[in-house]
């Protein structure tokens, strides 16, 4: 199947030109768009030039549609101009997801997965699990590759970040999942209400013939369970205690039964059999930052749980070991890591980095936890040869920005320093 040119004669505004972006520029090109393009960083657009982009502030009376980066704000905390300029002109902003959608003309089936946590290892698994079954898929969007550059296939896995779900207009998923929802981007989204509102379009527009799974662990998920329930499409509701059909080694912890839970219900709805999901299940090999073996050390595993950049995906992690060497901080969520208190008698000490690491220092100091404020990873890991523990596990419960590009140039450079130290 060919997408052809299905958006000929229409005029699109990219904003925003990091890797999706950029992706989006160049697909919509090729695919009979006009493109005109804007990043504020002139390296950005200097590089979406040489590529054959035009590259200019767009004139909104002649834009179809803006394509914004997930990154960007279009409402809160307060809308980029670019993003004002086109709402005060009537142009829907969208993402690279409905895009994708509109361009693929009906032939594949769509699956969105979200949630606060476990989003990215339930869109892999699942994927790992089609291409057991014999299933061609592609899985991306806020996973990896951008959602317009992924091929074409029978069956589109996509996770959906909350700002991505903020901007569909006409995608409908045959299958989706929300998994769970904790106290995150609550600067974009107002407060918990209004992030619980932007995760829940990941059900919009589907009808009895798809299928809706939600996780039923906490709170807010529970509620939007029970609304779901009043509508006609099928509901599904997971959870952590659930039997899975099996476990894989790279799939440890209470919190991964969910996310095989979701995976499960969603390749049911998609007809793979129970065979294949077991034995996709069994043979999933991972992901990079989410509980990664990357050295061991004496018998010690070091662990790299970069991802992890709030206290509630922090938890999942400390709560499958044991006497642990914890490497934590950067730049913290709101609550910071007082949430953690029922796993500290685990921790055998703490090495804590990053801007906000005094914060993190004056929670554990408060119910006495073994901890050093140690400043950067080069340092904690240092100090971590040096100490008794089962495991050695970085799991930051906090965003990286202010010493790292982001949580996977963290994770790489633990990574790198574990396997230094052997």
């Amino acid at each position: 199947m060919s997408r052809g040119t299905p958006f000929t004669g229409q005029r699109f505004a990219v904003v925003g030109l990091g890797r999706a972006g950029q992706a989006s520029a160049t697909a919509l090109r090729a695919l009979g768009a006009d493109v005109v393009a804007w990043d504020d960083k002139e390296t950005a657009r200097r590089t979406a030039q040489d590529a054959g982009v035009t590259v200019a502030e767009p004139d909104w009376a002649r834009i179809d549609a803006l394509i914004l980066s997930p990154g960007i704000p279009h409402r809160l905390p307060r809308p980029h101009p670019m993003a004002a300029a086109a709402l005060a002109h009537g142009v829907p902003i969208w993402t690279d997801a409905e895009l994708l959608y509109r361009a693929d003309g009906g032939h594949s089936r769509f699956v969105g997965i979200t949630g606060t946590n476990g989003k990215s290892t339930t869109t892999a698994l699942l994927a790992h699990i089609l291409t057991t079954a014999g299933i061609s898929n592609a899985a991306g969007a806020n996973l990896g590759t951008p959602a317009l550059a992924l091929p074409q296939v029978a069956a589109y896995i996509l996770e959906m970040s909350s700002y991505m779900l903020e901007r569909l207009a006409l995608l409908r998923f045959d299958a989706a999942a929300m998994l769970n929802l904790s106290p995150d981007h609550l600067d974009r989204h107002g407060d918990m209400t209004g992030y619980a509102a932007a995760k829940a379009h990941i059900f919009d527009r589907q009808t009895s013939a798809d299928v809706a799974v939600v996780g039923v662990d906490d709170a807010w998920s529970r509620t939007m369970a029970d609304h779901m329930a009043t509508r006609p499409t099928p509901l599904i509701r997971v959870s952590q205690h659930d039997a899975p059909l099996g476990r894989g080694p790279t799939l440890p912890g209470a919190h991964n039964a969910q996310n095989i839970a979701a995976a499960t219900a969603l390749a049911r709805a998609l007809g793979v059999a129970d065979a294949d999901i077991i034995q996709g299940i069994a043979t999933y090999p991972g992901l990079p930052h989410r509980q990664e073996i990357v050295a061991v050390r004496n018998g010690i595993p070091w662990i790299n749980d970069s991802k992890a950049t709030n206290a509630d995906s922090t938890a999942w992690a400390l709560s499958c070991h044991r006497r642990i060497v914890w490497i934590a901080g950067g730049t913290a969520k709101e609550g910071g890591i007082e949430s953690l208190a029922q796993y500290f008698p685990r921790i055998a000490h703490a090495l804590l980095i990053g801007r906000d690491a005094p914060i993190l220092a004056a929670t554990l100091a408060a119910h006495n936890v073994p901890h050093s404020v140690v400043e950067t990873l080069e340092n904690a890991v240092t100090t971590a040869r040096n100490l008794d523990g089962e495991v050695v596990l970085l799991s930051p419960a906090c965003a990286s920005w202010d010493q790292f590009s982001g949580f996977d140039q963290r994770g790489d450079r633990f990574r790198a320093l574990a396997k230094e130290s052997m």
